[in-house]
């Protein structure tokens, strides 16, 4: 208040010019007092604004702040990234000693069978009344993963058959080598099928053809092989030499004949409509099989082309037993992919000769298969390029059914996929009555998401010209199964 009343005396003064000031003679004492006291207020006064101006300058600005704070959070961010790549990362466990890594996997199929309208034939294929079955197909855990520098190692287990459990996939081997590509040497499926070589997480129908089966009885082997793809994955192939006796069950091969053979497979996706994200393609590819199966092996050939009904029976239904005087076989195969949007066509044939010694004939063996099939709900039916299989199938809209937080209820519907198949082999030839085979299969399958499924098959079939106890016989037989599968 003093110094507005300062300030308002000298104004007093003002007169003539803009700031015409009385000289000191015109003020008593008292006011040069005052006005002294005045200037020293106002020097105050700048001095404080001065050192409110210089405060200021020091703080951050509000845009300065803003971008303080910006940075923090693309800092944050990062960091969340980082976090979420690896709790999404499979490889849960990481050696402290080395850089190999462990990947889990695993799979549960459970099955149910039904078997209906039989003749009664058929009890002598099956080695009795064929029963209705409940229980595991598969029932795998394995665990897979990297070593330094560029190898590979997968174990799997399967534990379906209760107390007699066996591995399936087991081997190591070696990526990115020169021309050779991946080199793996272990338990590995032998190159021929596609119905084989496509994972059960993925194939169409509950069980395999019975050629493909017959020719290539549980796949795998031990072997040693080679896997490659070209750069712009049209081509894709795999070869290698492979014991023929299935030792998943025993764990080694004991004999004094190696029984080898020699296998590839050349495959091409001569389309591939990348717009559309494969929902476009197509497939060929043409294997083959030299195998040394003498007579003079201590523990019988390995010359014997079996299989199921296509379904789970108890034996198998088309048998040649083990041929007689055989020296060696080849196979040849053939095969072949369509798939526009929904639908897909999908057709095998394989036909082996196998040469037999002394007074026994050769005899020949073929089959094949085709099959249609599409999905209701517009998916499709994906293809890996890398290895000429099918790939995972991704519902445009998982299943799932919940209450609403407001009431009724929430669904999502999966993916709903209808096919038919039409399967024959012809497994007697000469002296051997291995029957011949022919069946029609019905499939529906409901997706729930990527990872499980349901599905239904209806087959009806007959079975001819197989040899019994009683001579050659023929039946016909209806079989009904279902199999609800998850994978991780």
């Amino acid at each position: 208040m003093a110094l507005l009343t300062a300030i308002g005396a000298a104004f007093t003064t003002v007169s003539g010019g803009l700031y015409s000031v009385s000289s000191a003679d015109d003020y008593s004492t008292a006011e040069m007092l005052q006005l002294a006291e005045l200037e020293t207020e106002v020097e105050q006064f700048d001095q404080s604004i001065e050192l409110v101006a210089a405060k200021s300058a020091k703080e951050p600005s509000l845009q300065e702040r803003l971008e303080a704070i910006n940075a923090r959070l693309a800092e944050m961010e990062a960091s969340i990234d980082e976090v979420a790549e690896k709790a999404g990362d499979k490889s849960i466990v990481k050696s402290g000693s080395s850089k190999s890594t462990m990947k889990v996997s695993g799979r549960v199929h459970f099955d149910a069978w039904g078997f209906d309208n039989n003749d009664d034939t058929i009890a002598d294929f099956n080695g009795g009344d064929p029963e209705n079955r409940l229980g595991f197909r598969r029932l795998r855990f394995g665990v897979k993963g990297n070593v330094a520098d560029n190898m590979v190692y997968k174990i799997e287990m399967e534990f379906a058959g209760g107390n007699k459990s066996e591995f399936r996939d087991a081997y190591l081997g070696w990526t990115d080598l020169p021309f050779l590509q991946t080199v793996l040497i272990g338990n590995q499926k032998r190159p021929y099928g596609l119905d084989h070589l496509n994972s059960s997480r993925y194939n169409v129908f509950l069980e395999r053809p019975f050629v493909i089966e017959a020719h290539n009885q549980d796949a795998r082997r031990l072997g040693l092989a080679s896997y490659g793809v070209s750069d712009n994955q049209k081509w894709n192939w795999r070869y290698g030499v492979y014991n023929q006796r299935n030792v998943q069950g025993l764990g080694n091969y004991l004999d004094d004949h190696l029984q080898l053979e020699v296998t590839g497979r050349l495959a091409n996706t001569i389309w591939y409509d990348e717009v559309s994200g494969g929902r476009g393609y197509a497939h060929w590819a043409i294997s083959g099989s030299h195998a040394d199966s003498t007579d003079n092996a201590n523990n019988e050939n390995e010359a014997r082309f079996r299989t199921r009904p296509e379904a789970r029976s108890e034996n198998r239904w088309l048998d040649t037993g083990r041929i007689a005087g055989a020296d060696y076989f080849n196979l040849l195969g053939l095969e072949g992919v369509v798939n526009v949007g929904r639908v897909q066509v999908v057709g095998e044939y394989q036909r082996t000769w196998v040469d037999r010694q002394d007074i026994y004939e050769d005899v020949a063996f073929d089959g094949g298969y085709v099959y249609v099939s599409y999905f209701l709900t517009g998916e499709h039916m994906p293809w890996d390029r890398k290895s000429g299989t099918l790939g995972r199938i991704k519902p445009f809209q998982n299943f799932w059914l919940v209450d609403r937080c407001n009431g009724g209820r929430s669904a999502g519907w999966g993916a709903w996929q209808l096919a038919a198949r039409w399967s024959t082999a012809d497994f007697s030839d000469a002296d051997i009555l291995g029957g011949v085979g022919d069946s029609f299969t019905f499939g529906l399958n409901w997706y729930w998401n990527p990872n499980a499924r349901m599905q239904f098959n209806y087959i009806a079939g007959e079975i001819a010209d197989r040899d019994t106890t009683n001579g050659p016989a023929s039946g016909e037989y209806d079989i009904f199964g279902a199999r609800w599968m998850i994978d991780f």
